[in-house]
């Protein structure tokens, strides 16, 4: 009889343990983050579904369409030899910008990531070996983050890392939860175009008619520095959207702002 209520006691136990691991588990899903592009002024959209998505996790793709806002963010897995020239154009207009940077590009550009810190820019995290991290293992994720915030901080004046965009922009509900959980935030964006194809550059102008045409209040705008196109087109584009009154800001702006209107209550 008592081994009986052992084995009893086991099964029910394994079943509570079972119903707690699926409560507490979230969708590993593979996400690739899509929108729909703004034109005319008005926003881009990724639909009710992912916007309370990244709510719930603190992530976003684009400020509130009240504000002429934009932020600029560039993606850096490797050098191609125009980040100088971007560089150039941002400190000569005075526009922020937040550079998403590799192992890769830690490694073989280090004076150029030191360069954006020291020109007041930030690094942020986009991943040690750009893998699809909804393929690999929670740990495997936390290395990822902190041997790219490890390097930045070895390598620069910037010891902290807030920000995270995600390679090949794949993620799920689980990578964002480990992410916030590492104290990250993700960073989408809202205004894009195919940009990062080395070997179909377009010149300047397919580059600033894209930028000009999804412009929109509060947009997140992504470039690539491996293209030329963005590199030539970027001083005209800034200056021009300044001309339409709008302003460039830095992430940390847009959270400053964000912790503003919702500030954080404790008992």
């Amino acid at each position: 009889m008592k081994k009986w209520y052992a084995v009893a006691g086991t099964a029910v136990l394994v079943l509570i343990l079972s119903f707690t691991h699926a409560v507490l588990a979230v969708s590993n899903e593979p996400i690739h983050w899509g929108f729909q592009k703004g034109k005319n002024g008005e926003q881009g959209q990724a639909g009710a579904k992912l916007d309370t998505l990244l709510a719930k996790y603190g992530s976003f793709y684009k400020d509130s369409k009240d504000k002429k806002v934009l932020y600029m963010t560039f993606d850096n897995g490797y050098e191609n030899g125009y980040t100088a020239q971007v560089l150039d154009v941002l400190k000569k207009e005075k526009v922020p910008a937040t550079f998403f940077v590799t192992g890769h590009y830690l490694k073989s550009a280090p004076d150029l990531v030191k360069r954006m810190v020291n020109e007041g820019h930030i690094v942020g995290n986009h991943s040690w070996g750009h893998p699809d991290m909804t393929q690999i293992s929670d740990e495997q994720i936390k290395e990822q983050l902190q041997k790219v915030k490890d390097e930045t901080a070895r390598i620069t004046k910037q010891k902290d890392m807030a920000y995270l965009r995600p390679p090949r922009g794949i993620f799920s509900e689980r990578t964002l939860k480990i992410a916030q959980d590492a104290g990250y935030t993700h960073v989408f964006w809202s205004l894009a175009f195919v940009d990062w194809k080395t070997d179909q550059q377009k010149g300047w102008k397919y580059s600033y008619d894209n930028i000009m045409a999804q412009a929109h209040p509060g947009a997140v705008i992504l470039l690539h520095t491996v293209s030329k196109d963005n590199a030539d087109a970027l001083d005209k584009a800034i200056k021009d959207l300044k001309k339409q009154d709008y302003e460039f800001k830095s992430l940390d702006d847009y959270m400053m702002n964000k912790h503003m209107k919702n500030p954080v209550v404790t008992p």
